[in-house]
């Protein structure tokens, strides 16, 4: 079990979207020993639609896909929730996840970014190529 993951209640779930699990690869930011000094204890969580995303991106070359697979080796370290129920492009389903389960998305969208604030969903951002910030509306 990961350093981050203390089995308590007192943790918190944070939501994974494809840019953030894309983040470590790109910029060399650990995510999770960022998302831990800002929340202690959590458990990183990543919709099966968000994998999937991740699984075709991983295919053929260059960094993008080099990037993907990256990404794919971190989810290992998440819980994977199961197919959501609605038909809807990727980042609607993470922003409809988001609101039902309560809990923050790491993303570095800012189409999405900008539409979970205006649900007054909690966003952790990557400031200046190597932090994490929490933003709340």
């Amino acid at each position: 079990m990961a350093a981050y993951r203390n089995g308590g209640s007192d943790r918190v779930s944070v939501l994974l979207d494809t840019n953030a699990l894309l983040i470590p690869s790109r910029s060399g930011v650990d995510i999770f020993s960022c998302l831990q000094e800002i929340f202690g204890a959590f458990e990183p969580v990543v919709p099966s639609e968000v994998v999937n995303e991740l699984r075709a991106l991983s295919q053929g070359r260059g960094k993008s896909a080099a990037a993907a697979r990256f990404g794919l080796a971190l989810v290992r370290e998440c819980r994977v929730l199961p197919p959501y129920d609605v038909m809807a492009p990727v980042d609607e389903i993470v922003a409809l996840q988001a609101e039902s389960l309560g809990v923050p998305v790491l993303t570095n969208d800012r189409k999405l970014k900008e539409l979970l604030l205006q649900k007054g969903i909690a966003v952790i951002v990557l400031r200046n190529q190597k932090r994490l910030e929490l933003i709340r509306k």
